[in-house]
């Protein structure tokens, strides 16, 4: 009985209590509460909240994750620290917490801390290296000792990480000291006469290992700020050409490795598409379809969502943009529009346009800005587009009493190409739903649903929007203003330095984008 008592007790005492978290801060003399944070990527979250009195403070870490913490005090100081399911306890002097931190008790922050004094130390020495270097020419025997004395402190902190990763590799601490090295790179090969044979040798090789120093497998290597650092670094423009095609192609190779339902996964994943869908690049989009469309609406053997940290509901909301806009990014042939123009009679429709560009053209009679830009494409169109074979199919909205407020645009502003919209009798045909919507089934002989619902199918949350085609019908660019546009065309049929109409140092950047 004694024993079994002994058993339990232990147990309760474990689950109770587990791994400690104490600190004692020197001059701070506020009772108040203070918070422990904690790092997902670049992002820090709140982790827990105790009472600092007499400068000492106390956390339950039983439900932290390992990984780079950090006590929070009230004016942004923080006392960052190593958590990997061991006790903590540091003693620090406000205001400089960093700076003055002593570890009392815990082997993974008595190593992370020398190390951040270590390096801290070393980059003050190379930055007074450098500063003093600026008085000297640099051609002169001074200049040439503080380079080397500079270069000197870089190899003082790589043989610091090296010692650090050889001797204590069963810690999360030199994991984290492994991931902020860059990978080494081998001589680039030569030929028989010592001649380098790929000068982006160097360059590829330092790409194509980027992520050689960091376990993708680890999930507390994501709960750092240095890993969003890399992570960030690697898909720069420095690393890589900011075209969606390269982008994707480097971002599907990382995620493709990813263990699904990791905090990896979550993060990287998460990262890439939220980045990318907010860019303002053309075509990035495009990077937000692809990896929404395979890392996030994809399910698991179970039915579930591999996006699983987005709720429900976002996620239907995230399909149907994927399930959209698919059909929307560079190099897709987007769906056909077949609409009657002005006349409220005849149809057409941009497939059947023998032309060797296409410029599609969303716009609304009461829109400002389109009442601004519509004319300026009519003028290009004139002067310009018309002769080159290159058609504007231009789609208004002329529902209702848009509808007279449309011709009357046309009419008054004489626009010569082509102008078709959901007019006023086309609508009220295809809400009719009398004779079991006979007037929308005879109308679909001639046109589709797509077209009817051609704001949806294009994604048209705001007027004006352009997209440019070529002549097998692909998108090839998007979102341009007038002069963009104008300067674009000109180059792709060969005139760069054609006059221009609308040269882009008169142009308003607010009235002339088309979204």
């Amino acid at each position: 009985m004694k024993v079994i008592l002994s058993f339990i007790l232990v147990l309760v005492t474990s689950i109770s209590f587990g791994q400690k978290l104490k600190f004692k801060i020197e001059n701070y003399d506020m009772d108040t509460t203070v918070n422990l944070v904690r790092y997902f990527g670049k992002g820090l979250y709140y982790a827990d909240t105790a009472v600092i009195k007499n400068g000492v403070v106390e956390f339950d870490a039983s439900k932290q994750k390992a990984g780079i913490l950090a006590l929070f005090l009230p004016g942004q100081n923080m006392l960052e620290f190593v958590y990997n399911n061991e006790d903590v306890t540091m003693e620090a002097t406000y205001p400089d917490l960093m700076g003055t931190a002593v570890v009392k008790k815990s082997e993974e922050n008595k190593i992370f801390h020398a190390y951040v004094q270590f390096i801290s130390s070393e980059r003050k020495k190379a930055n007074g290296f450098l500063e003093q270097r600026k008085g000297h020419d640099e051609g002169s025997e001074m200049y040439k000792t503080l380079t080397d004395q500079m270069n000197q402190t870089t190899e003082n902190v790589e043989e610091y990480q090296a010692e650090i990763v050889k001797n204590h590799w069963d810690k999360l601490v030199a994991r984290i000291v492994k991931m902020s090295m860059d990978v080494e790179i081998p001589d680039a090969p030569t030929d028989v006469d010592g001649n380098i044979i790929d000068s982006n040798f160097r360059f590829l090789y330092f790409r194509n290992h980027f992520f050689d120093n960091i376990d993708l497998t680890d999930d507390r290597l994501i709960r750092t700020p240095i890993f969003h650092t890399k992570l960030a670094k690697y898909f720069s423009k420095e690393m890589m050409f900011q075209h969606p095609d390269t982008v994707i192609r480097h971002a599907v190779e990382l995620c493709d490795r990813l263990k699904k339902g990791s905090d990896a996964y979550h993060y990287i994943v998460s990262w890439i598409t939220s980045s990318y869908e907010k860019s303002k690049i053309m075509g990035m989009d495009k990077v937000f379809v692809v990896m929404a469309d395979r890392y996030y609406i994809t399910k698991n053997e179970e039915g579930d969502y591999n996006g699983f940290w987005v709720p429900i509901e976002s996620m239907k909301k995230i399909e149907e943009k994927v399930k959209t806009n698919k059909n929307l990014v560079l190099g897709a042939i987007p769906p056909n529009i077949i609409l009657q123009d002005s006349t409220d009679a005849k149809w057409r429709d941009f497939y059947s346009l023998d032309s060797e560009y296409t410029i599609l053209y969303f716009w609304d009679p009461n829109c400002g800005h389109c009442k601004k830009i519509t004319p300026k494409l009519q003028e290009l169109y004139a002067q310009k587009f018309r002769d080159r074979n290159i058609e504007i199919f231009a789609i208004g909205k002329a529902v209702g009493e848009e509808f007279e407020k449309w011709k009357k645009f046309i009419r008054d502003n004489n626009l010569e190409f082509i102008n078709v919209g959901v007019t006023d009798r086309l609508y009220t045909a295809a809400m009719d739903k009398s004779n079991g919507q006979a007037k929308l089934k005879e109308m679909l002989q001639y046109t589709t649903i797509e077209s009817l619902n051609y704001q949806q199918t294009y994604d048209i949350y705001t007027t004006p929007r352009v997209f440019i085609l070529d002549k097998d019908k692909k998108i090839i660019a998007k979102s341009l203003s007038v002069s963009q546009l104008e300067d674009l065309l000109d180059r792709l049929q060969g005139m760069p330095d054609l006059e221009k109409i609308f040269p882009p140092e008169e142009e308003d950047p607010e009235e002339s984008q088309m979204h």
